[in-house]
Parts: structure tokens; sequence; C-alpha cells
């Protein structure tokens, strides 16, 4: 791990590292010491790990829970090169949906392929990072919306530190035997309005989440019009599982 830039900004320290080519930042409370629970973070399709909404909630997440938080690039997005296999893909669905075909299938079957490079990628992340003196191998959480949910899902199902994970805007798709292996409390966005990921599957997913405890937050509105106030919820969530 090669931590490249370090900057602070009210109290939160901001650095960014690569990890075996996997551009990161990381985000602490500025003078931490001593170990403390750890959120990691999955951007949204076509953006990256600094997106502003989520680079809004990592500073929430560190300066009024006392946490960490990590995020990466996911492959094809933000500092990585473009992957002319995902590349190809995207543009042949773009065709299909042209023609006719339903996007949601494309889109659950496109997050497949990728989590099974993300989710041991992200692994390696949290080894990495809980082995600075200011992260600590604490408790574990994860949150992830649209394509962070499709990436999320696995990951969570495959990763015994997460103890808690905010996930949403996804589809049961392709989910659905990952959700089965999710037992950790889970909050879940729904967008009632979602034009990419029809409700029907946004229910059956969190339908198909084995966790014992699990709640549905849905707001009504598209896919990117989900409400402020769930970052309030969001840090209440963390707060309650993590610290």
């Amino acid at each position: 791990m090669r931590f490249t830039s370090r900057t602070s900004f009210d109290g939160v320290l901001e650095q960014l590292f690569t990890l075996d080519e996997i551009p990161g930042v990381l985000w602490t409370p500025e003078g931490a010491v001593g170990t403390r629970p750890l959120v990691l973070m999955g951007h949204g399709g076509g953006q990256h790990k600094k997106t502003p909404g989520l680079l809004a909630l990592a500073r929430r997440i560190v300066a009024e829970c006392g946490f960490s938080a990590v995020a990466v690039d996911v492959p094809g997005h933000g500092d990585r090169p473009v992957d002319e296999e995902y590349d190809r893909i995207a543009t042949r669905n773009q065709a299909r949906v042209a023609a006719g075909e339903e996007l949601a299938p494309l889109i659950a079957g496109f997050q497949a392929l990728v989590a099974r490079r993300t989710v041991p990628e992200w692994r390696a992340v949290l080894d990495a990072v809980q082995r600075l003196e200011h992260v600590g191998p604490g408790p574990v959480g994860y949150w992830g919306v649209s394509l962070g949910c499709g990436l999320g899902v696995p990951f969570v199902a495959a990763e015994p530190r997460v103890r808690a994970a905010v996930l949403g805007l996804g589809g049961a798709s392709a989910s659905a035997e990952d959700a089965a292996r999710v037992t950790v409390p889970v909050q879940f966005l729904v967008q009632w309005d979602d034009e990419r990921v029809p409700r029907a599957q946004s229910l059956a997913l969190f339908d198909a989440l084995a966790s014992a405890e699990k709640t549905l937050h849905a707001n009504v509105g598209k896919h990117g019009e989900v409400p402020a106030f769930e970052l309030d919820s969001t840090l209440g969530f963390f707060a309650r599982h993590l610290a």
C-alpha cells in the first residue's frame, strides 16, 4: 500500500493511495490513534471513489461517528484504465437496450461479472487498511447503492468482517443467490419510481436477504433521487451496529 497524498479538511484526514494498481482513498479523524470501525464504500456506475455524494457521506462518517471510511475505483472507473472487455459489454448492452431489450437484466449480468474481480480486490483493501495503526482491526460496515449494491451484495456475503450494510437501488436478477448468504443487519434503499431497476426486482432482492434484521427505506423518486435525510439514517444505522 503506497500513499500518494495527504490533505485535511474540517478535522478529516484524507489520504490517497494505490494498492496493487488499485487507486483508493482513506478518510480518518485527523490525529486518530488506535483501532476504530471502518466503512468500505462502493460508488455507483460511471462514478468514482470521490464522487460528491460518496465524499460527503464519508466525511460525515468520520466527523460525526469517529470512524474511518475507505473507497476505491471500480475497474474501468475513476483513475483506473479503460477495461476493454467491460467497455465492449457496455457498448453491446446499450445497443440491446436501443433494440428493445429490458435494461435491468443486462445491468445485473454486467455487475455479476465485475463482482468476480472486485470482491477479492475489496477484501485485499480491507487487509491493507486494517493493518494501519490509526485504523486497526475494528468492526467493518459496507455502504453501496446502484452499482455499489450489485457489487456489494456478493462482497458482504463473502466477507465475514462486515457486521452491517447499507444497500439499495439494485435488483435480484443476479444477486439472489448471494443475498441468501447475507445475514448481517441491512438497511435497504428503494426509489419507488426507479427507471433503471424495476420496483419488483428491488423488493425481491430485499426479500432474498437472509438477515434477521433488515429494514426497507422506500422513497418516491427516480434512481438518482435518494432524499438527503437518508444520510442521517445511514449514520445512525452504522453508529448502532459498529460503535
